[in-house]
């Protein structure tokens, strides 16, 4: 568990954030640049000191100002991942791993390198490899000195989609597959809908908000700040029977229900979280007998935001233990006379739906 509560002013900025996260999982850190994103991460990893406050992780005072504590950097444990790689131009990459390599990693060498995909790169020197290469052998090197949590600071930035998209799958099955604690900085809401579990909003240096990044993003009272996420939720499914013959392929969500989905979408049996966004998700009091929709859910309304005097009315709905927002006029809304725990039919287009972080390819989940 890491659990911070610090102060620090910078010129004319004052970054001062309280924030728990959990020993397990990514957390997200997402707010605009100059939030105070990355100076929140510099005071994790020790390269600056707060004004006032504490950092602790498993219980352990990483930083504790009252009690003159200050645990230097390289005594902290933690693997930080910059923006830049940051390798040693002078040694070839096996020797950049193995420079941080811990007495408590060497059987894990192998599975490391096999897991970032960079095992046939082992020769070469820094300046012969691709940024997202580079990237990869850095968040190696990070995880080969045994940390207790990995920092990411905007790891993709500056990468084309391609390489983009390469690195984002790898860091993905990094979070699912290393059992150690994330937190993961970015401003780009595809990444963090890829990779987060839980989502820590910044903004003008506080944390105003903090949780599961599903349950985060069925908040009604957070969509001005979520606003770069396009106002959507999240549904996970496994995936099933294709049907070759539409290029479909059929997907269980938790409580039985199902959907059609593209065939890219993955392979039967992997999990997916599906990304929707709430212009694509319509509302209907009963199932329509013919309609071009292949996806109608049965869902109950939880709540709406009808008070704010608006042309449209945001919802969430319940379907099954999930959350699924929606967007509908206020003639809609006031017509079909929607009110809280009234049941609905969600209908969604199978085109518009495409597991989280997915550029074209997708994500899948353990």
């Amino acid at each position: 568990m890491l659990e911070v509560d610090v102060t620090r002013r910078l010129g004319d900025f004052t970054l001062e954030a309280a924030l728990t996260a959990p020993d397990q999982g990514v957390t997200a850190l997402f707010g605009e640049s100059g939030s105070g994103k990355t100076s929140l991460l510099r005071l994790l990893a020790g390269l600056d000191r707060p004004d006032r406050g504490v950092i602790r992780l498993d219980g352990e005072a990483l930083v504790d100002t009252g009690r003159g504590i200050h645990v230097p950097a390289h005594k902290r444990q933690l693997g930080v991942v910059f923006q830049e790689a940051r390798l040693f131009p002078h040694y070839r990459v096996r020797g950049n791993l193995c420079y941080a390599l811990h007495s408590s990693m060497h059987a894990e060498f192998e599975r490391i390198v096999t897991l970032l995909g960079i095992d046939h790169l082992l020769d070469r020197m820094p300046g012969a490899l691709s940024g997202g290469e580079a990237r990869r052998v850095s968040i190696g090197r990070a995880l080969l000195s045994g940390p207790r949590m990995l920092l990411m600071d905007e790891p993709l930035t500056g990468l084309d989609g391609a390489r983009k998209q390469e690195l984002l799958d790898y860091i993905t099955r990094l979070a699912r597959e290393v059992e150690i604690p994330i937190i993961f900085v970015s401003h780009d809401t595809d990444e963090l809908m890829a990779v987060a579990t839980r989502l820590a909003l910044v903004e003008q240096g506080r944390i105003t908000a903090s949780g599961e990044l599903d349950d985060m993003l069925a908040r009604l009272d957070l969509s001005d700040q979520l606003g770069g996420f396009e106002a959507s939720s999240r549904l996970h499914a496994v995936l099933e029977a294709p049907e070759p013959d539409y290029q479909l392929i059929r997907a269980r969500l938790p409580d039985g229900q199902l959907l059609l989905l593209p065939a890219e979408a993955g392979e039967p049996g992997e999990r997916i979280a599906l990304r929707i966004r709430v212009r694509d998700v319509a509302l209907a009091l009963e199932a329509p007998a013919r309609t071009s929709f292949r996806n109608l859910l049965t869902a109950t309304i939880e709540e709406h935001d009808a008070e704010r005097e608006r042309a449209t009315v945001e919802l969430t709905l319940r379907v099954g233990k999930e959350r699924l927002r929606s967007r509908v006029t206020r003639h809609a809304f006031d017509e079909l006379g929607l009110e809280r725990e009234r049941p609905v039919v969600a209908m969604i287009r199978s085109v518009s739906l495409s597991p989280s972080g997915q550029s074209p390819r997708r994500n899948t989940m353990k």
